[in-house]
C-alpha cells in the first residue's frame, strides 16, 4: 500500500474535499481518500492497478491540480 499527502492549492471548502473523494474513489486501487481544506492538502492510499500519476491526472481533469 502507497500513501502520499498532496497540495491541492484549490482546496477551500468540505464541498471540494467530497468531491475530491467522490473522484478519486471511482479509481480501481484506492483504498481511502483524506482531505483538509485548512491545509489545502489530499492524503491517498492506494494499491495496484492505481499510481500516483493516475491519481494526480484525476486531480487535474476536476480542476483540483496537485502541485
Amino acid at each position: 500500500m502507497e500513501k502520499q499527502t498532496l497540495n491541492v492549492p484549490n482546496i477551500s471548502c468540505g464541498h471540494c474535499v467530497t468531491a475530491i473523494k467522490n473522484e478519486l474513489n471511482e479509481l480501481k486501487g484506492v483504498a481511502s481518500v483524506d482531505g483538509d481544506p485548512g491545509t489545502k492538502t489530499v492524503t491517498v492510499e492506494w494499491d495496484e492497478p492505481a499510481s500516483l500519476e493516475q491519481i494526480r491526472s484525476k486531480l487535474k481533469e476536476i480542476n483540483y491540480p496537485a502541485e
